[in-house]
Parts: C-alpha cells; structure tokens; sequence
C-alpha cells in the first residue's frame, strides 16, 4: 500500500504541469463549496445574533387574540383570562430551560409622556416587578433601581433608558427629575442601560426594518402603580430568560403551556403565545441559504468536470504506461495490485487538488467578507468533509482507468510501443 502511495507521488512529480492542469477543476470547485458554505454559515450566524441579541436569550409570552397581540386599550380582557398569580410564574422558574422569569405590562405611549413642554415622541410604558431589569440584561447606570418599598407602598417613581432621558431632559441630570405619564407624575429615581451593549449588524435597510422594530424611549413604572395610569388591572405578559440561546424554543413553549393552563375556558382565539427569535431566525436563515444552496450546487458541477479530466489524464497515464504494466504483471502482480496502484494514484491526485481548494477557498472567503462586510465562519468539520470527498472523487473517476489498466493482457502490454 505505502508502494503504491509512493508511486502516486512519483507520478505527480515527474509530470507537474500536467499534474496542476488536472487539479484546477478540483480546486476550484472545493474553493466555491469553501467560500460560499463559509459565507452561508457567519450570515446566519450573524442572523440569529442580531435576532437574539448577542445571548440575552430573552423570550416574552403575551397574551394573543387570533394572529395579533391583545390590546387592551381596545378591548376589555375577558373573564376567562384570570390575573397570572406567583404560583404560576414560581412554575415558570422551575422550567430546566429558564433561568429566570418576570411579568411586565406594556402600552405604546404616544404623545404621553412629557417633562414640563419636550415630549417624547415615540415611547413605551412598562409595568415590571424587582425581576425585570435582571431578566433582561439591564444595570442602573445612575440614580438606583426599584425597592421593595416602590411596590408595596404603590410610589410613582420611574426608571428611564438613555433614549427617554436625551429626548426629555437634554443630556442633564434626569435623577430626581418629574415626567408626566398620562397626566399622572412619576419621580425619575434611576437611568438603566444593557449590562453588555448590544446593536445589530445592519447593512441593508430591510436589516434596519428587521431588527430595529423598537427605537423609542422606555419608561418603566412598579407594575403596582399600572392602574393609576390605565384605570384598571390588564392581562400581565411574561418574559423568561433561558438557560442557553439553543433552549430558548423549548423554554418558551412550556411557559406558554403553563400560562395557557389559567385560562377557564377553551378559546383558540384568545391564547398566551412566546415570542419564538430563535424560530424567526431560523427561518429567516432557511430563507438566505436558498439561493446560496444554488450556487454550491454549481460549484458541484466543477467537480465532476474536474473528475472527468482526472478521469482522461489517467487513461493517458494509463497508455504511456502499458510497457510497465505488462512487466509488472509479467513478474505475478495480481489485477487488485494494478488496479489499487491507479486507484490510489487518481485519489492522491484528487486530494492534493482538494487541499490546495480549502487553501483557496479560505482566502476568498476572508477577501469577500474583507470587501463586502458579509461575516464568515469556517467550520473545520466542512473543511475535513471536502478533502475526503475530493479523494473520493479521485477513486470515482479513477475507478476506469485503473479497470483498464487490470485487464491488460500482459503480452500485449509488453509488445505495445
């Protein structure tokens, strides 16, 4: 075996220019494959970044009536659908897949909040617990957080993002500062931003309409103050954070089974549902890859066209060599010996090309994503995989060849000029 290795070497040595012409189908079908499965795996990579948030890992359950989240600023919430309690959301937090979980309310607040005439143009008013701010990644930046005390004695007190704080205060000190919430005041104890600051990669406008859906301004209230603002009591949504970005899917489907579970009565139009990121970019990936799928196929098709010329360049190799096959059988070398010999020297030839490819290929990757910004990945896995199959090829298209080469007769092989 290592003989026949050795003259597989030899024979690529001894006709180089030929031996380069016959790999170039190879690499540059195995530097196509590299490139564009290189390209395809940071684009979804960087898709399920920008969708998930760089490990925040947080999924919300709201409450949906139909296709659309319930409003209730339109509708009043049916009597079916009770208050969540704690004991449903301990349950929540006993989930293997959650780390940790909150309720919160929530209503866009356009043209309502206020401090003395700046108004924020485009707002969101929350309602949280103690749990909300550590659900989702924030860390108070100035002033302090929610209390125990806030809740229980029902303070109008409120925490502002840096959006909030640079449309209404101007880049002052917010801290101790009064905002107006639907004509009731609240008292700014605190400013809070992300613990790691997170922006999606945007390089296209349907990205900045993808995963910029929230630029405005938050101002979260003690969900206990909510009626004072809103009159009365609404459905709470939940958010969970999970234990990993892979169990978010698994984290959110038993939540929405176990806030499902309150509801008194069987409607398949008012039901608790996750949010599913993890689902959206996937599909969003599905969607990227499509094309992408194509042009692998393509770069297929230069493999089998490099097989094919591995193919011919062996049958020649195969005619110029007949003296040396008739001697070889001559001396009592068996069919299996010859045809390994030509078998081995096509996949060496192959595999050579493939190594060269993944070379090429990994340097075209780094050049595109140097010039368009597109992220790659290299997957080693992927790497490992082309250079098997270009010996692969090799053994494939090697395989008449060195059949020809086998049934030889060895008296015509010895006789042929």
């Amino acid at each position: 075996m290592l003989e026949n290795f050795r003259e597989a070497f030899d024979g690529i040595r001894s006709h180089k220019l030929r031996s380069a012409l016959t790999m170039l189908g190879i690499i540059i079908g195995i530097a196509s494959i590299i490139a564009i499965s290189s390209t395809i795996m940071g684009t979804n990579e960087q898709i399920k970044e920008n969708l998930v948030g760089a490990g925040s890992n947080v999924v919300t359950v709201r409450l949906y009536q139909g296709d659309y989240p319930f409003e209730s600023a339109w509708a009043q919430t049916p009597d079916y659908v009770p208050m969540l309690t704690d004991d449903t959301l301990m349950a929540v937090r006993d989930v293997p897949e959650v780390a940790n979980a909150t309720y919160y309310m929530q209503r866009d607040a356009y043209g309502q909040i206020y401090s003395g005439t700046k108004a924020l143009s485009a707002g969101t008013v929350i309602g949280v617990d103690s749990a909300y701010l550590s659900v989702y990644g924030y860390t108070v930046r100035a002033g302090r957080g929610f209390s125990d005390s806030d809740f229980t004695a029902f303070r109008k007190v409120a925490m502002i993002d840096e959006t909030t704080s640079a449309a209404l205060f101007s880049g002052t000190n917010p801290i101790g500062q009064t905002l107006e919430i639907n004509g009731e005041p609240y008292t700014v104890i605190g400013a809070f931003t992300r613990a790691s600051a997170f922006r999606p990669t945007v390089n296209t406008l349907e990205d900045y309409f993808t995963y910029n859906q929230s630029t405005g301004g938050k101002v979260l209230i003690p969900a206990a103050t909510w009626p004072v603002l809103y009159r009365y009591d609404e459905p709470r949504s939940l958010a969970l954070r999970a234990t990993s970005t892979d169990a978010m899917t698994a984290a959110g489907r038993r939540a929405e089974e176990l806030l499902n579970a309150t509801i008194t009565q069987e409607n398949p139009e008012v039901r608790y549902k996750s949010e599913n990121l993890l689902e959206q970019a996937k599909n969003l990936q599905e969607l990227s890859s499509a094309t992408n799928r194509q042009l692998i196929l393509v770069a297929g098709i230069s493999l089998i066209v490099g097989g094919i010329g591995v193919m011919n360049i062996m049958l020649v190799s195969v005619t110029e060599r007949t003296p040396e096959i008739g001697l070889k059988k001559a001396l009592g070398a068996r069919r299996r010996r010859i045809s390994a010999q030509f078998l081995i020297e096509a996949g060496v030839l192959t595999c050579l090309g493939g190594i060269l490819g993944v070379l090429v290929g990994i340097g075209l990757a780094y050049g595109i994503s140097k010039m368009s910004g597109v992220p790659i990945f290299i997957s080693w896995l992927i790497i490992a995989a082309t250079v098997v199959f270009s010996f692969v090829i090799g053994m494939v298209f090697g395989a008449i060849p060195a059949y020809r080469a086998a049934r030889l007769d060895p008296i015509d092989a010895l006789r042929h000029e």
